[in-house]
C-alpha cells in the first residue's frame, strides 16, 4: 500500500510539472499566439465618432444583459407569475402545473398585454430613429413615454408618494416631473400588492373547502387521514366546473385595462 501511494504521488507531481512547463515548451521557440478573431478597442480610433460607436456597442451589451430584469420588473409579468403561483398553492397541487408552464404562460400573457405599448415604441421611437428622423437621445425619450404611461396607470399614488419622500426630492406637480428611478420601484411595489390581493381572493374558496373537509373528517373520527387527500379532488372539480383558467386569465388581462 505505501508503494502504491508513493507511485501515485510521483505520477501526480510529474503531471503537474508537465502541465506547468508545456506552454513554455510549446510557445518558447514557436510563433506567437494567434490574435482574437473579434476585438473591441479604442486604440485605433481616429475620430470621436468611432469612439462613440464602440461605446454604443458596450451600452447595447449592457442593455441586453439587463433585458431579463426589464422584462420581469417593468411589465405585467410580475403580477401574472405571482397570481398563478399562489393559485397553485391554494389548490394544493404541489408542482402541477410545473414551474415551466407557469413561467411560459406568464411570459406569453405579458407579450399579449404589452403588445400595444411595444407598438407605440416602435411607431414613435424605433422607426423614426432608423429612418434618421430623430436623434438617439430623442428616440430614448420617446421610447420611455409609453412605458412610463403604462407604469403610471398601474401605480398607486400612495406608493409613488412613499418613494418620492424616501428619495427626498421636491414633490412633482405633474407625471412628467416624476423621475423614472422613482417610478420603477413604485410600480413594482404596487404590482406586488395587487398580486397578493388577487391571490388572497383566490385562496378563500379553496380554504373553505379545506375547512369543510377537515370538519367532516374530524366528526367521522378519521383523524389519521390527511384532509388534503380528500379536498384536492373537490378543489379540482370546483375549478373545472367554474372554468377557472378562463376566469383567471380573463381577469388578469382585464386588470391591466
Amino acid at each position: 500500500m505505501p508503494k502504491l501511494v508513493k507511485t501515485i504521488i510521483i505520477a501526480s507531481m510529474f503531471l503537474i510539472a508537465s502541465i506547468t512547463l508545456y506552454p513554455h515548451i510549446c510557445w518558447g521557440d514557436a510563433q506567437p499566439a494567434p490574435a482574437s478573431f473579434f476585438t473591441i478597442s479604442l486604440d485605433n480610433a481616429k475620430s470621436p465618432g468611432e469612439v462613440s460607436v464602440v461605446l454604443q456597442i458596450f451600452a447595447l451589451l449592457t442593455v441586453l444583459s439587463l433585458a431579463p430584469a426589464i422584462l420581469i420588473m417593468l411589465t405585467s409579468f410580475t403580477r401574472i407569475a405571482i397570481v398563478l403561483s399562489l393559485l397553485r398553492q391554494a389548490m394544493g397541487t404541489h408542482q402541477m402545473p410545473p414551474n415551466q408552464i407557469i413561467l411560459g404562460l406568464s411570459m406569453f400573457l405579458t407579450f399579449f398585454i404589452m403588445t400595444p405599448v411595444w407598438q407605440d415604441i416602435n411607431k414613435q421611437a424605433l422607426q423614426p430613429y432608423l429612418e434618421k428622423k430623430i436623434t438617439q437621445k430623442q428616440a430614448l425619450e420617446k421610447a420611455s413615454q409609453p412605458i412610463r404611461k403604462f407604469m403610471f396607470k398601474q401605480t398607486r399614488e400612495k406608493d409613488l408618494a412613499l418613494l418620492v419622500s424616501i428619495a427626498d426630492i421636491k414633490r412633482p406637480k405633474t407625471a412628467n416631473e416624476v423621475p423614472t428611478s422613482v417610478l420603477i420601484p413604485s410600480f413594482i411595489i404596487s404590482e406586488l400588492k395587487t398580486a397578493f390581493q388577487i391571490g388572497f381572493l383566490l385562496y378563500v374558496p379553496f380554504l373553505i373547502i379545506d375547512i369543510v373537509v377537515a370538519s367532516v373528517l374530524l366528526s367521522m373520527g378519521m383523524m389519521m387521514l390527511p384532509p388534503i387527500m380528500v379536498s384536492l379532488p373537490f378543489k379540482l372539480m370546483l375549478f373545472v366546473l367554474v372554468d377557472g383558467w378562463y376566469l383567471i386569465v380573463g381577469s388578469l388581462v382585464k386588470s391591466f385595462g
